[in-house]
C-alpha cells in the first residue's frame, strides 16, 4: 500500500487479488446479497485509490482497509434501511463423511444459524463477522471500531450470547 500511496497505482491490482475475497465474504455475511457485496468491494478499492494519501507508514493495512469497508457499507445503506436476508444459495461445504441424516441435520443447523445471524442487530453482526469469519484480532477490531479492546471483547461476548439465544429460539429448544 505504501507504493500505491506514493504513486505506483498499478500495485492496487495486487492488493485487489490478495484482499477482494476477504472483503467479499465480509460484505456477504453482513448484507446477504452477492451483487451488493461485489459492488461494495469495488467501492472499497476505488476509495483506497482515492484516499491513498491517508495511509500512513507503520499502519496496519488490514485495519485501514476494513475501516474503509465499514464506511463504504454505511454510506451505501445510510439512505435506505433494509432487512438482511441471508443468501440461501451460499452453502458452506459439508465434509463428505457424514451420512444423509447427519448431513440434513447439519444443513438445517446452518439455515438456523444464518437466520439467527440475520436477526442480530447490525452492530453485533458486524463484530461477529470481523472476529469469527474474518479472523481479525481484537486489537485490530478495536482500531476499526474506534474503541478499546475490552469493549470489543464485551461486544463479541454479548453478540455470541444473543446469537445463541436467537438460534435456540428459532430451533424451538429452550436455553438453559
Amino acid at each position: 500500500m505504501l507504493e500505491v500511496r506514493d504513486g505506483d497505482v498499478t500495485k492496487l491490482g495486487l492488493l485487489f487479488e490478495r484482499y477482494q475475497a476477504a472483503l467479499f465474504n465480509f460484505f456477504l455475511r453482513l448484507t446477504g446479497n452477492r451483487q451488493t457485496s461485489e459492488d461494495l468491494v469495488q467501492d472499497v478499492f476505488f476509495r483506497m485509490l482515492k484516499y491513498r494519501h491517508t495511509y500512513q507508514d507503520g499502519s496496519d493495512f488490514t485495519t485501514w482497509m476494513y475501516q474503509i469497508a465499514r464506511n463504504v457499507r454505511f454510506d451505501c445503506f445510510r439512505k435506505r434501511k433494509r432487512e438482511v436476508m441471508l443468501n440461501e444459495e451460499e452453502n458452506e461445504r459439508v465434509s463428505p463423511g457424514p451420512g444423509p441424516g447427519e448431513k440434513l441435520e447439519r444443513e438445517q443447523e446452518l439455515v438456523l444459524l444464518r437466520g439467527a445471524l440475520a436477526r442480530l442487530p447490525e452492530e453485533k453482526r458486524e463484530v461477529l463477522v470481523l472476529s469469527r469469519f474474518q479472523n481479525l484480532k481484537y486489537d485490530q477490531i478495536a482500531k476499526i471500531l474506534c474503541c478499546d479492546v475490552g469493549t470489543v471483547k464485551v461486544r463479541v461476548y454479548r453478540a455470541v450470547r444473543e446469537l445463541g439465544e436467537i438460534f435456540f429460539r428459532l430451533s424451538g429448544e429452550r436455553v438453559s
